[in-house]
């Protein structure tokens, strides 16, 4: 038979056939995976009510930085980048899982940048974002006068 060969005289086994387990792991597997299809699979469609006084709650908080200076939050324009802590303080007491996105002009200097993102952790806005424009290829970008342009990576890479 396909038993152990033993020379023990009380017959004890003193091998073990790993074979059957793994055919009992294997076939436990694959009835995990074909049931675990089922179960996700089985979301029931709703038509779910629409209610007339039912308010969209605001989870970005969305800062502006314009080229010429301007600052929006919020899509309202406000005095100076100062302000920015101070409304991102209050609406984050108001929605604790706000999420903050930073839209700055390609010209806006990087410091600027750098201290609206400071102002808005200092504010405890930890969920922070960069709005970039998705249909833009990766272009690299011109190098300002008199500096030598940084060489393009190789063909295939």
């Amino acid at each position: 038979m396909a038993g152990p060969v033993s020379d023990d005289e009380d017959g004890m086994i003193s091998g073990i056939n790993v074979t059957p387990l793994v055919d009992v792991t294997l076939v436990l597997l694959i009835i995990f995976m074909v049931t675990a299809k089922i179960i996700v699979s089985q979301g029931m469609p709703m038509d779910l009510p629409k209610a007339a006084s039912g308010e969209e709650m605001q989870t970005i908080f969305s800062v502006e930085l314009t080229e010429d200076g301007r600052t929006f939050v919020d899509s309202t324009q406000v005095a100076n980048d100062a302000v920015i802590g101070n409304l991102a303080s209050e609406a984050q007491s108001k929605n604790p899982e706000l999420r903050a996105v930073i839209r700055a002009d390609q010209k806006v200097p990087h410091g600027r940048v750098i201290q609206v993102l400071d102002a808005l952790k200092q504010a405890k806005l930890s969920k922070v974002a960069f709005a970039v424009d998705p249909k833009a290829g990766l272009q690299p970008a011109a190098a300002p006068s008199g500096q030598p342009a940084a060489p393009s990576p190789p063909p295939g890479q």
